[in-house]
């Protein structure tokens, strides 16, 4: 069986019934669900280096299996040093098959890999149902080889939910196995 397609068992089996019961919904199209999911790297250092593009694109692709797209400066800000349409940053948006194996390795394997991990914050909510995570260093993804990396990033993790309600995405976040901290 695909690492993927556990934890979308794991949704269909045991979480769609559970929130059943815990909001009352009558049909199981009613359960809020992962929509997908959207990991951003910015590169602020790329005005500097153009090059630093290119192994965050390397590093994203390696750890979503999807290759990135490069985003650009809208505007030019002088005290940056930017130009509008300069390269700032790199960003994939992850659905379906790939979305579920990520997130599987995400809860499984990087996140108990980071340092003096105590779970993620509750409060990262944005009132809509979707979730938002930093992530300090690419190195807690297996995928990473240590010695190749030039720099250390954070990223951005984006999951968006189907969920009207804070509360509703918390307890799918929490069936599946998100690691939150109490607050």
């Amino acid at each position: 069986m695909p690492i993927g397609a556990r934890l979308k068992d794991k949704y269909v089996q045991e979480v769609v019934p559970a929130l059943m019961k815990q909001f009352g919904y009558r049909n199981p199209l009613e359960v809020p669900k992962i929509d997908k999911v959207v990991l951003n790297i910015g590169v602020g250092d790329a005005t500097q280096n153009p090059k630093l593009i290119d192994a965050a694109v390397r590093d994203l692709t390696v750890i979503s299996g999807q290759k990135p797209i490069v985003t650009r400066a809208k505007k030019s800000i002088a005290g940056f040093k930017l130009r509008s349409g300069m390269p700032i940053g790199v960003k994939v948006t992850l659905r379906g098959e790939r979305m579920y194996h990520f997130l599987d390795k995400l809860l499984n394997v990087a996140l108990p890999r980071v340092r003096d991990f105590r779970g993620v914050s509750p409060k990262g909510f944005d009132g809509r149902g979707n979730y938002t995570l930093g992530v300090r260093e690419q190195l807690i993804f297996p995928e990473i080889e240590y010695d190749k990396v030039e720099k250390v990033r954070g990223m951005n993790i984006v999951i968006v939910t189907t969920a009207r309600t804070d509360e509703e995405a918390f307890a799918l976040l929490q069936q599946l196995g998100m690691p939150f901290r109490s607050a």
